[in-house]
């Protein structure tokens, strides 16, 4: 855990992903996220996407998003008769979100200082 104490507290880090393992989706389903963000609202949805009483600071549970969406979408993938497509668009809308959320909540870096 020695390598968490030296990362800064406003980096958002991703466990590394295989070469073979493709972030690619359906255009529909980034359209769809494209689209559900103008309904989005952090604070009711993502609460209630995740099961849980208050909302975690931005970009706090974006591992857990994608790890979700990566079952998902494995499901989708192999034709899975309970895939919920519902929930896919739903966690697609919430990583968008929350990739935003994290951007504008990080702080602003020091602009160097003109002669």
């Amino acid at each position: 855990m020695t390598a968490s104490l030296n990362r800064p507290d406003n980096v958002i880090s991703f466990p590394a992903r295989s070469p073979e393992t493709s972030l690619r989706r359906p255009r529909l389903l980034i359209r769809a996220a494209r689209e559900g963000q103008r309904h989005w609202r952090r604070e009711r949805d993502l609460a209630r996407l995740l099961r849980l009483e208050n909302c975690p600071r931005p970009g706090a549970c974006l591992p857990r998003l994608r790890a979700e969406e990566a079952v998902l979408n494995d499901m989708r993938l192999k034709a899975a008769a309970d895939y919920p497509l519902q929930r896919h668009v739903l966690l697609m809308i919430a990583i968008l979100a929350e990739m935003k959320a994290a951007i504008e909540a990080a702080p602003a870096p020091l602009l160097a200082a003109r002669p």
